[in-house]
């Protein structure tokens, strides 16, 4: 919005971001609604509405058939949410996925590019830069008219949106991603854990809507927590609030029944502990009792950690992410059931159904959450 001086002009500033967020929030309103609801004058609210309109912020409805039948209607207005667009990338290991979204988080266009564990730390840059200009021009956007990128990423991440630590993507450590990604693009950048953004993710278009206090476990390829509490992800006093770290004989020896499945049922065949996972899913629900023990066990052994969370942290919800949440109540049953056996409080446990957008889609909720607080501030 225009900036200008003296306490008249921040009076009015103040009441223009009231009257956006209220037309925001209402979806539709009239000039006598807003005047109400920001407890200003009509004219005042007149005078407002018209500047939000000519600098593209607000648009007037359309009348309604049934309003032209009882003569002259009351003007409507409503937030014009492609006035500016927000972008979230989720950086992966295998994959990287951008989405594009309007000021109402609605996606307007959504990509993904290979990655590779060999890539140098700039052609990583380089193609996670690429990919946010390639879906912003689907969108029909230069990047410079991003109001802001949203970016989340394996490792430690602190509010600099530097990578304190690292441990999945070669030379992450130490990298000072924000910069290095600003100087790559012509937009705000922020830098986030990926856990966080998915737990933001899941509380803002997820299975925990409605819940402010959820633990989100990321099963596939490794594990990982994200923690919200209060409804905001929860950073702790290093920002490694939600990493696992190194545990006794190794976290991944939670999987050791479904590798000891796979390899039993196949022994001349090498896989990786996610696919040991899939595939034990996989025989799982088409009927193989040897295989539902196996999912069985894995999911008990991701219960007993849980524990550990749960209790002190007393959440209302444990949401399963990640690859694995695809086994649906072949994992949920059996941690819920330990939850219920061990805990004061059981929460509920839910199987993720955001899929592999989950962190993308919490960089746009991130990234929105900047653009709103310049909007309306």
């Amino acid at each position: 919005m225009r900036q200008q001086s003296g306490d008249a002009s921040l009076l009015r500033r103040l009441n223009s971001a009231a009257i956006l967020r209220i037309l925001r929030e209402a979806g539709v309103a009239t000039l006598s609604e807003l005047a109400r609801a920001a407890r200003v004058s009509r004219p005042t609210a007149e005078v407002i509405v018209d500047e939000l309109v000519a600098e593209g912020w607000a648009e007037e409805c359309d009348e309604e058939q049934g309003d032209r039948q009882r003569g002259r209607p009351a003007k409507r207005f409503r937030f014009r949410a492609s006035a500016g667009h927000v972008a979230g990338v989720g950086i992966g290991a295998g994959t990287l996925r951008a989405m594009v979204a309007d000021l109402n988080g609605t996606i307007v266009a959504a990509a993904e590019a290979p990655a590779y564990e060999a890539m140098t730390v700039p052609e990583r840059l380089d193609a996670v830069a690429a990919l946010v200009r390639g879906t912003a021009a689907d969108a029909g956007l230069a990047v410079d008219r991003l109001a802001a990128v949203g970016v989340g990423t394996t490792g430690v991440v602190d509010g600099a949106g530097r990578v304190v630590k690292s441990v999945i993507l070669p030379g992450w450590t130490g990298l000072d991603l924000q910069g290095e990604l600003a100087g790559r693009l012509p937009a705000p950048v922020l830098v986030e854990n990926d856990m966080r953004l998915a737990v933001l993710a899941e509380h803002w278009r997820g299975a925990a809507q409605g819940h402010d206090d959820v633990v989100y476990l990321f099963t596939g390829h490794r594990l990982g927590l994200g923690l919200l509490v209060g409804g905001r992800p929860h950073r702790g006093a290093h920002a490694a609030s939600g990493e696992i770290g190194r545990q006794s004989g190794e976290h991944w020896q939670v999987f050791r029944h479904l590798v000891g499945y796979a390899m039993e049922v196949e022994p001349g065949e090498l896989r990786s502990h996610q696919q040991a996972a899939e595939f034990a899913v996989e025989r799982a629900r088409a009927g193989d009792g040897r295989a539902v023990r196996a999912v069985r066990d894995f999911a008990r052994n991701l219960g007993e950690g849980l524990v550990t969370l749960v209790n002190p942290l007393d959440p209302e919800m444990v949401v399963i992410g990640g690859s694995l949440a695809r086994a649906g109540d072949l994992l949920v049953g059996p941690i819920q059931a330990h939850l219920d056996e061990c805990c004061l409080y059981p929460p509920k446990v839910v199987a993720s159904g955001l899929g592999s957008d989950c962190i993308a889609l919490g960089a746009v909720r991130w990234a929105l959450d900047h653009a709103d607080h310049l909007l309306f501030s």
